[in-house]
């Protein structure tokens, strides 16, 4: 007897202890829509999609072939339409998570209207969007289960009996849309207490992974941005520990915790670090602002001036009461901020950095893996990087570095389509297909990311019908590149009654009112003609 049959057999008998009055109650169907429903909490998902993660986490460290990859969502609907996507084409969400990005909550999910990447959003819109992403994607795990479901009806009514057995075999192997979603909680919200009350409507809400980065909360910018400004070590790590704290205590004993660098890019510091001895961690935090020898030019009233091996210092402070770093030590700076991180509690890193180029990135892992072997990181393949660009500059760096010949190329103009057909580029696109693989390898990359795509491609593809749809090809504009296409891809919601749930509800109306039954999936439903 299988799992749902005996399953089944146990409802029975707790109807039928009613005496009667739950007659009408159909366990076949209760354990049907239990099955479409598994997952009861968000803890409930969060617990098993960090279980997915350190399975994955331990099998790129066997095999850094085996990397994950994810794509940014905005809404539930576009999550759903990734996992139903990558199911239909690879037949398995394996390896496959969702990223859940501060830059898009902030941009089209809150109340003030689109904002900047500078955590001014509300954030409790963050636990509200990872809610709402998992309620989409329960309920293509509930679509899925219930065309089947009718399926295996069609054919027990029919006498197929293979062919109702290989349907219940597939629905007992039925793999679920709910995957592992990588959450940005930006720099906390504030301090640790916030980020631990944050972090656990976050976790409550199903995050597995929360992705927290070492800025100042209030002075907060896009890692693609200027103007970033770091925290000293000890400040960050109390976040980290908040965070561990909100895991700890929900239950969730195996989340992921990812912390970001933004050092690389960022030039400055609010505060200096509090040091006890020298050479500790806020000693060497220190170590890195720019400073004049107080001994050359004296002291006046204001100043801030530390200690070092001997010496007298002023760091050099800005009128925004910002210390400035020495220039060129930003990797040097992600280095030490990876390897603290880790060593305080970080299960993934993330190195925020200006261009795509792997050795650069794996010039800083190696350092950081020579202390921590197994360090892993998430790497923002980011849209803020004009890919095209920058690959044909290091093919035109490389071959030029080789001796070939690039007169034929004028650097600062790669970008022109007038390239597009050249050896260069086609070198440079297989380097931009290879670049994820390439990196995990090289450079330590466990999971890649894109964080904004579908912010680009809702853009593009709304372009693309506005300029045809409101010009000549009026209907046909819709037609010709949106209907016809998703029919012929297979797109499951061309079929877009179903996608929202009407035959669910026809499903459970049923349940409830047997031939009373009043259906919207009947022969004047227009779905009909997709098919």
């Amino acid at each position: 007897m299988s799992y749902q049959d005996s399953a089944t057999a146990k409802l029975k008998q707790i109807i039928q202890a009613q005496n009667g009055a739950w007659d009408a109650i159909n366990p076949e169907y209760v354990e049907r829509m239990r099955s479409q429903n598994r997952f009861r909490t968000g803890l409930d998902i969060a617990r098993y999609t960090a279980g997915i993660m350190r399975r994955d986490m331990a099998a790129y460290d066997a095999d850094p072939t085996q990397y994950t990859q994810s794509l940014g969502a905005w809404h539930g609907f576009i999550a759903q339409q990734q996992m139903i996507s990558v199911k239909k084409h690879f037949g398995s969400t394996k390896r496959r998570y969702i990223y859940l990005s501060g830059w898009m909550v902030a941009a089209l999910r809150s109340e003030f209207g689109p904002l900047p990447d500078q955590s001014m959003h509300e954030k409790t819109s963050v636990p509200a969007l990872i809610e709402e992403i998992y309620t989409f994607l329960r309920q293509a795990d509930a679509r899925e289960l219930g065309m089947l479901y009718r399926d295996l009806d069609a054919a027990r009514e029919a006498g197929e009996t293979g062919r109702a057995a290989e349907i219940q075999a597939t629905i007992d192997g039925h793999q679920t849309h709910v995957v592992p979603i990588i959450a940005d909680i930006d720099a906390g919200f504030g301090n640790a207490e916030a980020t631990y009350l944050l972090a656990k409507k976050m976790i409550e809400a199903g995050a597995c992974a929360l992705q927290i980065e070492n800025q100042v909360s209030d002075e907060k910018q896009c890692g693609h941005q200027d103007g970033k400004v770091t925290v000293p070590h000890e400040d960050f790590l109390a976040k980290v520990r908040a965070i561990r704290y909100a895991f700890l205590e929900l239950g969730v004993e195996d989340g992921i915790i990812v912390c970001r660098t933004d050092s690389l890019g960022a030039g400055l510091t609010k505060q200096i670090a509090f040091s006890r001895e020298p050479g500790d961690l806020g000693d060497q935090y220190n170590a890195f602002l720019d400073c004049d020898d107080v001994t050359s030019g004296g002291t006046q009233d204001g100043d801030v001036i530390i200690a070092r091996e001997g010496k007298l210092l002023r760091p050099k402070r800005l009128p925004s009461n910002l210390y400035q770093f020495r220039p060129g030590t930003g990797a040097d700076r992600c280095v030490l901020d990876c390897i603290t991180a880790l060593q305080n509690g970080a299960d993934l890193l993330w190195i925020e950095t200006e261009k795509p180029h792997v050795e650069q990135i794996a010039s800083m892992m190696d350092r950081i893996r020579d202390v921590v072997p197994h360090a892993k990181l998430v790497y923002n393949n980011s849209p803020s990087f004009n890919w095209t660009l920058n690959f044909r500059q290091q093919v035109y760096d490389a071959w030029k570095e080789d001796g070939r010949d690039v007169s034929a190329y004028d650097r600062a103009r790669l970008m022109s389509d007038a390239y597009d057909s050249t050896p260069l580029a086609e070198e440079a696109d297989a380097r931009i297909r290879t670049f994820q693989h390439d990196a995990a390898l090289r450079a330590g990359i466990f999971h890649h990311l894109i964080t904004l795509p579908t912010y680009h491609t809702a853009a593009l593809s709304t372009d693309n019908l506005s300029s045809r749809y409101f010009g000549e090809d009026g209907m046909l504009g819709y037609v010709l590149n949106v209907q016809r296409a998703e029919i012929r891809q297979g797109v499951a919601c061309v079929k877009h009654q179903n996608m929202a749930g009407s035959d669910l509800g026809d499903d459970h109306k049923e349940y409830f009112a047997g031939e009373a039954a009043l259906k919207a999936g009947g022969k004047h439903n227009t779905m009909g003609q997709f098919s």
